[in-house]
């Protein structure tokens, strides 16, 4: 996993910050995406990582409050 994260970590800094740098008719431009990835990619995985954040928060809250109104209902019968 740890190999992994750091494959990636050097992928997107060679992709994001070192390959502005070289020449376009470079061939190492071949190896990567064009560069507006560099930006799209990680703000689509941000959106949905906190779309899926924003869900376990809300469900797990109408669970709990699902669970107080059934005891509340318990407490009066």
């Amino acid at each position: 996993m740890l190999l992994a994260a750091a494959f990636v970590f050097t992928y997107y800094t060679a992709w994001a910050i070192l390959l502005p740098f070289c020449e376009p008719s470079s061939p190492i431009h071949d190896y990567f995406p064009a560069r507006e990835w560099a930006v799209r990619l990680p703000a689509f995985i941000l959106v949905v990582g906190l779309s899926v954040i924003g869900s376990f928060i809300g469900s797990t809250i109408i669970k709990e409050k699902k669970k107080k109104a059934q005891k509340a209902r318990l407490r009066i019968a």
